[in-house]
């Protein structure tokens, strides 16, 4: 069975996340998405995010086609995580460059792999920016 981590906010889960996220899923058997704490959102992202509370996101990620688990991260080094999960995959989205990529390291030195995976024009962002402009 190959396990398949990623990471990220997941903040106003969109048709964008949802499309990386199956993406994620075709490359093994098991998903499990860390989702970033409302903390780490906020040092992330800034003052007014996230959006959503962590409950919410993990809530909205659960029901998204595909994801086996979602656990609450809380940024930061992900070699801790990726220590005590052992996934044979990480996965990030190909707005990064694998050296960027938190854990690539330890994945490499695991004989374990890093996928870069394309994502949507979708963003929250934009999202954002468009709700606000409309309410």
């Amino acid at each position: 069975m190959k396990i398949v981590l990623t990471n990220g906010c997941f903040d106003l889960l969109h048709p964008g996340h949802e499309y990386f996220l199956r993406e994620c899923k075709k490359l093994g058997d098991h998903l499990i998405v860390a989702v970033d704490t409302d903390a780490s959102v906020k040092a992330l992202k800034g003052p007014d995010r996230p959006y959503n509370c962590l409950q919410k996101r993990i809530k909205d990620l659960k029901m998204v086609w595909g994801v086996d688990a979602v656990i609450p991260w809380g940024g930061g080094d992900l070699t801790p995580l990726l220590q005590i999960i052992q996934p044979d995959i990480l996965v990030k989205g190909d707005d990064y460059h694998i050296s960027e990529v938190s854990g690539a390291q330890y994945m490499r030195l695991n004989h374990k792999r890093v996928e870069l995976v394309k994502r949507s024009s979708y963003s929250t962002t934009e999202q954002a920016k468009y709700i606000n402009s409309v309410g």
